[in-house]
């Protein structure tokens, strides 16, 4: 009786504290969802908190009437695409062969890739590794430096790793060669995994603007965040320039600055209850197995 007891209060105790970090990160959310719709007034007398004053559109109608807005939108997102098919391309073709007991050197090769994960040459190194192969203000620039990541390797190994031999063993019996037993047996039972790593990469391509602002000085080549980034220091420097006493150059830029936030959020949060249910699955499963 005693152990139940404190098994529901730990587990009250769990409840409790992912409820308070859920709210932790949903009240900067809404509050930008508020200060997005509402009107300028409201938001110079501090009246927005987590609900809208004034209610008004806006802004929003400011932002899907602006061409290039619009453009950068469905730019970030081929990018995202293209970027998030060729990390998965490379890691499903380093992570497959590092699950072959004969492959010689196997260790090696892992060794050399977990190392990456510790050590790198550095911004300079980076920069000069880009200007050097002529991917400066190249699209290629966002797509090639950060195909792979190793982290996402092993958990795709391990999950590779945790698939029962006998089923490589019978599609070789039944004249599958490697290439054939990859695509028709061993991807197929690895959706989840996949699905839970292609989401991290878009993730990280979508949220990613530091590259760009190192590589990219061509406006018609920057992504969804690094226009952002330009909004937000546009606001910032505007508000200096102006002083405290203008307080309607702040008004706009302030509003403005929330409804492009929440432009340039909607897309990535409209992918994740797509991929929700093989996210817990492919993650645990590819770190634990095996």
């Amino acid at each position: 009786m005693k152990r139940k007891q404190k098994t529901n209060f730990v587990d009250l105790v769990i409840i409790v504290f992912i409820i308070g970090v859920s709210i932790t990160c949903l009240v900067p959310f809404l509050y930008m969802i508020a200060l997005s719709l509402s009107s300028n007034s409201a938001i110079v007398s501090q009246k927005v908190t987590l609900w809208p004053v004034e209610f008004t559109l806006e802004t929003y109608k400011t932002i899907l009437s602006d061409v290039e807005m619009i453009y950068t939108l469905g730019y970030s997102i081929v990018l995202t695409i293209v970027y998030t098919l060729i990390c998965m391309f490379l890691t499903i073709c380093a992570a497959y062969p590092l699950t072959k007991k004969r492959l010689k050197g196997r260790s090696f090769f892992l060794s050399i890739l977990v190392i990456t994960m510790y050590f790198s040459g550095g911004l300079i190194p980076s920069y000069m590794l880009v200007k050097n192969l002529g991917m400066m203000n190249s699209v290629w620039s966002l797509l090639l430096p950060g195909a792979m990541s190793v982290f996402n390797l092993i958990i795709l190994k391990t999950f590779f790793s945790s698939l029962p031999e006998s089923l490589e063993e019978s599609a070789s019996i039944d004249g599958c060669n490697e290439l054939g037993i990859l695509f028709r047996i061993v991807l197929p039972l690895s959706l989840p995994s996949i699905a839970t790593l292609s989401l991290f990469y878009a993730v990280d391509r979508w949220n990613g603007f530091q590259d760009a602002l190192f590589y990219i000085t061509d406006k018609n080549l920057y992504p969804m965040q690094l226009k952002l980034y330009q909004i937000i220091t546009a606001n910032q420097q505007l508000d200096t320039q102006q002083g405290e006493g203008s307080i309607g150059a702040y008004i706009v830029p302030e509003s403005l600055k929330a409804a492009s936030v929440m432009f340039a959020t909607v897309p990535i949060l409209v992918v994740y209850p797509k991929l929700q249910k093989y996210f817990v699955e492919g993650v645990m499963t590819g770190a634990i197995k095996g």
